[in-house]
Order: structure tokens, then sequence, then C-alpha cells
């Protein structure tokens, strides 16, 4: 049923939206934002026992926060209290192994990502260039590459049997691996190479963000006060964009302790390595877990490094000048090195594994255009389309039930919502996986004494339990997008709702979500470009003979059969590109009186 839309109610909404300052001209009793708990004449009603659709609101957001956060309950739990406890010999024999391999890797990583994503940052944001334009978009690029497809094309390439070393030794003469040295790529430092390549985006964005957002008055009075551009950058730019380079080197390092592909097709026994192998070598779930918690208490750590990092900093701008950015002149030298630092990065990390996969999947493309590819991609678009359907909507449901209830209580649960992204795949399997488990064993031995019949798995096994922690997973990504598209609309709006008699079900849908739509498909479509990628849990939690184009790819590279796989990690490779050209058009518009031109 449509919305009959009066006369007064147009005026209402048109009020609303051209207001310019609603504190300047509306009363005090209307400045206050929607408050689903006041009744229609204004009187506070019960405001801590909310009725009808109001209660709908505040406890739908309760239970969301609950579900997700109730896999990470399920793995402490089970650490704590496993059926069976090796913890002491894991800690005499292989965790300090597993520890030491996952500290070295992420050392690497971080050193190698804030190097290529800071320098990036800086040369395409302030420096004059040709191709500028295109490179800032492009630098995104190897994001859209899995690390794992990365490491599979690099491995192909440069093997002993590979094309690269056998044109060195046709062209020295070489006989054997003996006449010569040639660096591995299967070890601790190829993963780190690899791990930087394709997550060095991360930081870049969130860098040329903060670049973008320097008012230029800083600027030009480092540049007043003799400063060179280097100078400038190292003295001004650098120190006023280190919050936003610590977040991005955080979510770095979170993506590197959760990926499995890479580090297993490397052989580098890291924390998440040994989680697979204590869950599915040792068939031992209280183990598995415990390493688990081990992640988790890394993966907290890096949280909290991130925030003291930047207890005391605070910058504010003076001035609301905005001009176009003042872009460096540099000379031949300084030129050439830019490009490199720009051009290097996409080749590397982009260009030349889309080259190898489209190379193989033409030349092999009778072998892999088969039904068993359309299975697997449909396989991966029914998970990743279920999951962002889920995610999605639970994100929407707790932004605007905080939108409703902005009380400290609410904010809590809505935070603990969000937290999934920070835990890694293996460990979030093995909690969803555990209490699935467990209720289906439940379930099913009341129904064999009741009834007589077996239930079977109807909770863990299934498609359902891979949804359930895809969702979970990537809820924080789509929340952060919706809650940046509902955080724009004016409170007026919703008072005017309010005014007009309208319920928080029906201010919704027929006001917020016309609004926020470009918010909801952002974050679908990173949702569900996401859960194509995903690897550990998908491992981990996918039901028998059910394969994704990610699993897929995997079984045929691990067993060196990377040719046979090429089509299918080109498909996820070109899902991938667009976030990224999203990504890029977001970041060019962040800027204050930018449009996005360069």
């Amino acid at each position: 049923m449509k919305w009959p839309l009066t006369t007064e109610t147009e005026t209402a909404l048109n009020n609303a939206c051209h207001t310019p300052k609603d504190e300047d001209i509306r009363p005090a009793a209307v400045t206050e934002t929607f408050d689903p708990m006041r009744t229609p004449s204004g009187n506070p009603a019960m405001r801590w026992l909310p009725r009808g659709q109001s209660a709908v609101w505040l406890i739908g957001a309760f239970v969301i926060a609950m579900m997700v956060a109730a896999p990470i309950i399920a793995v402490a739990y089970l650490a704590f209290f496993p059926t069976e406890n090796i913890w002491p010999h894991l800690a005499s024999t292989m965790l300090p192994r597993y520890v030491k391999n996952t500290a070295v890797l992420m050392l690497g990583v971080g050193v190698g990502v804030t190097l290529l994503g800071v320098s990036s940052a800086w040369v395409v944001t302030m420096c004059k260039l040709p191709g500028k334009r295109f490179f800032e978009w492009a630098m995104l690029l190897p994001m859209a590459v899995p690390a794992y497809i990365v490491a599979y094309v690099y491995t192909d390439l440069l093997e002993y049997a590979g094309p690269v070393q056998r044109l060195l030794r046709d062209i020295f003469g070489w006989s054997s691996a003996a006449d010569y040295w040639f660096p591995d790529i299967r070890t601790k430092g190829g993963a780190i190479l690899v791990l930087s390549l394709t997550l060095y985006p991360y930081v870049y964005m969130l860098a040329r963000a903060a670049f973008l957002a320097q008012s230029i008055c800083v600027i030009e009075a480092a540049r007043v006060l003799g400063r060179s551009a280097w100078s400038s950058f190292v003295t001004v730019a650098l120190p006023l964009a280190r919050p936003a380079i610590v977040v991005g080197v955080v979510i770095a390092l979170m993506e590197t302790l959760n990926d499995f592909g890479t580090i297993d097709f490397f052989a580098v026994h890291t924390l998440t390595a040994g989680v697979f192998n204590v869950w599915l070598g040792m068939g031992n779930a209280g183990g598995a877990a415990q390493i688990a918690l081990t992640m988790l208490a890394v993966v907290i750590a890096l949280l909290v490094i991130e925030r003291y990092s930047r207890r005391r900093q605070r910058f504010h701008d003076t001035t609301n000048r905005y001009q176009e950015l003042p872009g460096y002149d540099l000379g031949p030298m300084a030129k050439t090195g830019a490009l490199a630092i720009c051009i290097l990065p996409i080749v590397l990390g982009f260009v030349v594994p889309s080259l190898v996969l489209i190379y193989y999947s033409v030349g092999y493309f009778d072998q892999s255009w088969t039904a068993d590819f359309f299975e697997f991609a449909g396989n991966s678009l029914l998970v990743s389309g279920l999951a962002t359907a889920l995610a999605v909507g639970c994100a929407l449901f707790m932004a605007y039930a905080l939108r409703l209830f902005p009380q400290p209580f609410l904010k809590f649960f809505v935070r603990l919502s969000s937290v999934g992204y920070a835990v890694p795949g293996a460990v979030l399997a093995i909690g969803v996986l555990i209490p699935f488990a467990r209720f289906d064993n439940a379930l099913d031995a009341v129904m064999r004494d009741t009834f007589g019949i077996s239930t079977g798995l109807l909770l863990s096994g299934t498609v359902f339990a891979l949804v359930f922690a895809y969702a979970v997973r990537f809820m924080a990504v789509s929340y952060g997008s919706i809650e940046a598209a509902l955080g724009k609309v004016r409170p007026s709006m919703d008072d005017a709702a309010r005014t007009l008699g309208e319920s928080p079900w029906g201010t919704l849908k027929r006001i917020h979500f016309p609004m926020v739509r470009g918010g909801i498909l952002a974050a679908s479509v990173l949702v569900f470009v996401d859960g194509m990628k995903e690897l550990p849990a998908t491992l981990i939690l996918r039901p028998f003979n059910f394969d994704t184009l990610a699993t897929h790819v995997y079984q045929f590279a691990k067993d060196e059969m990377i040719e046979q796989a090429a089509l299918g990690a080109l498909t996820i490779v070109l899902v991938g590109v667009v976030p990224v050209i999203m990504l890029s058009r977001a970041i060019s518009k962040s800027r204050p009186g930018h449009g996005g031109e360069s």
C-alpha cells in the first residue's frame, strides 16, 4: 500500500529536508532525536519499558548481537573445558613454532604493507604524475586477487620447471639446479611478499583518504617555513595520517592471521595452520579451540595496540579552506622513482597474476568449462548471496535500532555484533560448528529415544552453517557502510515522520530506505565479494561434496594443477574488481569540497 502524501505531509518533509540548521529555528521541544518510546503527545512513556514495535527493535538488536557473539563464546568455552586436554602437549611441542612463525609473518607483512601503502598513497595524492587518475584506482586492484591465488601463480611461474627458470637455463646454458641459485618462493619470505602485494591496498586507501582530508593550510605553513616536499611529508602529513595508517596496518595483519591458502601452500606453520592440523589431523576439537583462542588473543592485542597508539593524538582542522591540493613537481629521477612505486605493486599484485590466469583459462578452457564449474559457481553464488542478504539485513536492523535508541548498553551490543570481521575464519568456523553439532546430536538423541527416528544433521554440515558463518564474519563490513549512510539522514526527517504519526517501521520503509539505498548496495557488494573469496571457514564448514569456486581453486592448486583451476580463479578476480572501483570512487569523493576530480 502506498503511503498517501497529503499537502501537510509534503510540507513537513520539505521543511525537514531544507532546514539548514535544525537547532537554530525549531523550538527546543522539537530538537530531540526521534524517540519511539515517546507517546504522540510528547510525554515520556516508560522509556526503559518499550512496547509494540519499539520492543521489537530493541529486543531484535539484542538477539542479533548474541547470535554473533555465540561462536566466540563457544570457542572460549571449549578451550577452557575441552573433552581431552592436550594443551600441555601443544604448549611444549607445536605451539611455540606456530607463534614464532605467525609473529615473523605478521612483522614482515606489517613492514611491507606500510612501505607500499603509505608511499604510493603520498605519491598519488600529492605529486604530479603522468597517469595520476589511473593510478588513483588502479592501486586498489591487487585487493581483488585473493592472496592464495597470487601464491599459486608465482609458484607456477618461479618453480624449477616453470617458464622463468627454463628461460634462464636456455639463455645461460645451465643444465641443472646445481649450476645456479634461484630464490625459493615457497618460504616465509615468499609468503610475506605475496601477502604484502595483496594487502597493501588497505593501508593505501586509508592513508590516501587521510592525505585528502588534510587542510591545505598545514601544507602551506610547512612550505612557508622552508620545508621541502619530503620534509613536509615526514613532519606534517605523516603524523596527521598516522591514526588512519595504523588502522590500515591492523586490518592487513588481521587478514594475514586469517589467511590459510597461502601459508598452507607455502608450508608455513602458523596458528591458522595449527587449527587445521589439530582439528582435521588429530581430530581434537578442544586443542583446535585452544589454538583458536590464542589467535583471538593476538587479534585483541592488535586492537589494543591500535587504540593505545593514538590515545593522545587529537587532530582538528582549524579552517574550512579545502582547495585543490598542491601537486609537487618532481625531477626526472624522482618522477621515475614515483612511477616505479605505483607501477610495480600493480604489475606484481594484479597484472601478472591476471595474465597468467587468462593464459591458462584460454588454454584449458575445454577442460574447465564443464558442468562442475557451473556447479561450483552456483554454490558460490548461493552461499554468498544468502550470506549477503542475512548480513545486510541484520546490519540494517542493528543500525536503525541504534538510531532509535542511542543508549550506552545498546551501543555495546551493536559493537559486539561487529567483532566478527576481526575473528579469523578458522576460529569462527570452529565456534559455529561446535554448538551446531552439539545441538544436532542432542536433538537426534531425543528423537531416537522418543520416536525412534533420526533427524541427522540439521545445522552442522549444512549450507546454513556456512551462510551463518559468512554473515557473522562480514557483519562489520555491511554495518559500517549502512551506519555511515544512515548518519547522513537528518534527525529532522525522523521528527517529521513522528509528527505525522508514522511508526518506526514505516519511517524506515518510506523515508530512510530510499535515502540509504546507496549504502545498502555498497554493503551488499562488499559482503558478496568477500563471501566469494572466503576460504578457511568454507573448508571447515562446507557440507560433503559441496565445493565453491574458492575450495575448487584450492584443491586443484594444492595438487599442482593450477591450470585446471585458472578459470575459477579468474572468475573470483573479476568479481573482486567491482568493489575496487566503488572504493576508489568513494575515496576520491571523501575530501570536503572535492568532487573526485584530480
